[in-house]
């Protein structure tokens, strides 16, 4: 099973764990990577991905995130195509980052693309572009797989 994890996900890794929702969706992506780690998940990536993790301001969380990188099975460099599928996607409402990780995904035909950012998930879960993937939240996600 293919999955792409989006910004958002990787850095709810270094997040304090203040809450149960930032304690549940951790603990949910780490059960990911132990399977990405054994084989039984491949995890696709993106050079999108990597632009948005070098963006982190904080030196520390940044290379926490790019460390990770190397347990990704591909690296996609969006294609044509992806890039005019994003565009379409913002101007219905998705936000520049969202918008080329959904293009990006789809390019890869993954499963599924995880997620914590609330209104990516609602944008997708009301069919919002038409996405021709699965969006999910980890922890959702994790509970059914």
């Amino acid at each position: 099973m293919k999955v792409y994890l989006d910004t958002c996900v990787l850095s709810r890794l270094t997040d304090k764990p203040s809450h149960p929702r930032i304690l549940a969706e951790a603990e949910a992506i780490e059960q990911i990577f132990q399977r990405v780690s054994v084989g039984e998940l491949e995890w696709i990536a993106s050079t999108v991905l990597e632009a948005e993790v070098r963006k982190n301001p904080n030196i520390e969380r940044m290379i926490d995130s790019l460390d990770l990188l190397v347990y990704a099975a591909t690296r996609l460099v969006p294609d044509s195509q992806a890039l005019v599928r994003a565009h379409t996607l913002q101007t219905i409402g998705y936000g520049a980052g969202d918008a080329l990780h959904l293009a990006v995904a789809e390019q890869g035909a993954v499963d599924v693309l995880l997620t914590t950012d609330d209104r990516f998930l609602r944008l997708t879960s009301r069919g919002s572009g038409s996405p021709r993937i699965h969006v999910e939240n980890p922890v959702e996600w994790m509970k059914r797989v």
